[in-house]
């Protein structure tokens, strides 16, 4: 069966910060009605809702959350509505759920967000609820949890390719340079490389500044056919590659500790759906959950040799002027990782880009990245989006 190509029509997004006083609902009834707005349709035209959300039931104790959502934007209830969860990777499920119903003709008009309230919580419900994403059979017994899991990469990428603690904290002076303009981010200042250097150890040889912030907040997109997008909007974006990989469960039984092979192999996929490669993306949002993950993510997907990703961020490759732009929006680490929301935040952001409407605009971005990692890469998908 032929699938039909499937354009971007409208997004919408809430700052991915501490929102007192928002609930669920409300979050994600907020993104959800700036992409309907966006997009120029009628609720009434929405003929499937996907949802992605990790810890809510954990946390809130609430679970099946999309019809929620569906009442509380007042959709018509003969609509499936689904709730996905992949740990960080949740809402990119959810678009490529949707994605789906649209390239095989089974809807026209598809809404799919991603959720998240994480502040408010002690630290120890939060970690916990967090690890849940690992194996607990296995990592869980360890006490492992996510910042240790990227410090022992760190520490191993470190020792085989030579990458030293100063590249990974430029990683996050570049992010948070790049934060200071998205009015969506929860920080928005800049952070020098002694400030990184000096925050407070969080799991060797990770600091604070290299770890990102849980953040709350929501992300919202409408799909439809490429054929039908220009009814609606004059600047489209189209869905020309999309994957989803599983990866290993347990860093334990990865066949090296340096790179995640869920992100190897959904590249690949994407970027032979696309018929491109690494060399012809404008501007990437990668899954900078920890300052060595966007080294990593940037040779796993292959803008830089494995061994050089470091390298790159030190000689101002990946900044907003350079050969390849990563995370102009601040990244998790500046902007925030509202977990289940993340995904689709990343489209935002990329969508705006391509528009020529993003506050941090790279210039002539024409074909743009998304990368969405969850757990400990056991789950991965690469979207590529191209301006009409």
């Amino acid at each position: 069966m032929a699938l039909r190509e499937v354009s971007i029509i409208g997004v919408g997004c809430t700052p991915f910060t501490q929102l007192e006083g928002e609930t669920l609902k409300s979050m994600a009834t907020a993104a959800c009605l700036e992409a309907i707005k966006d997009a120029g349709i009628e609720r009434n035209m929405v003929e499937a809702f996907y949802v992605g959300n990790v810890l809510s039931g954990m946390l809130l104790g609430q679970v099946t959350i999309a019809p929620l959502i569906v009442n509380s934007l007042g959709l018509n209830r003969d609509i499936p509505s689904t709730s996905v969860e992949g740990a960080c990777g949740s809402s990119s499920l959810a678009l490529r759920e949707g994605y789906m119903q649209v390239a095989t003709g089974l809807c026209d008009i598809v809404l799919v967000a991603g959720v998240e309230k994480l502040t408010g919580f002690p630290t120890e419900k939060l970690t916990q609820s967090m690890t849940g994403s690992l194996d607990h059979e296995i990592d869980g017994v360890t006490g492992l949890t996510f910042p240790g899991f990227w410090g022992l990469i760190a520490m191993r990428h470190m020792y085989e390719h030579g990458t030293t603690i100063e590249q990974m904290a430029m990683v996050s002076v570049k992010n948070h340079d790049n934060s200071v303009l998205n009015p969506r981010a929860r920080f928005r200042n800049k952070v020098d490389l002694d400030t990184v250097m000096n925050s407070r150890l969080i799991a060797s040889p990770l600091k604070l500044y290299d770890c990102c912030p849980i953040s709350d907040g929501a992300s919202a997109a409408i799909l439809c056919p490429a054929e039908m997008a220009k009814d609606y909007t004059n600047k489209p974006i189209d869905i020309i590659g999309i994957a989803q990989t599983t990866g290993y469960a347990s860093l334990q039984d990865q066949p090296k500790q340096t790179y995640l092979p869920a992100t190897v192999s959904s590249a690949k996929k994407a970027f032979e759906m696309a018929g491109l490669q690494a060399s012809d993306i404008d501007v990437a949002e990668l899954h900078d959950c920890f300052t060595p993950a966007e080294i990593v993510d940037s040779e796993d997907l292959g803008f830089f040799e494995k061994g050089k990703g470091g390298q790159a961020v030190e000689e101002g490759l990946t900044r907003v002027e350079g050969k390849i732009p990563i995370n102009p929006s601040g990244g998790l680490l500046a902007k925030g990782h509202p977990v289940g929301a993340t995904g689709i935040g990343q489209v935002y952001e990329i969508v705006r880009q391509l528009q020529g409407e993003h506050e941090n605009q790279v210039k002539g971005a024409e074909i743009g990245l998304t990368h969405n990692a969850g757990g400990s890469g056991s789950v991965c998908t690469v979207t590529i989006l191209r301006r009409r």
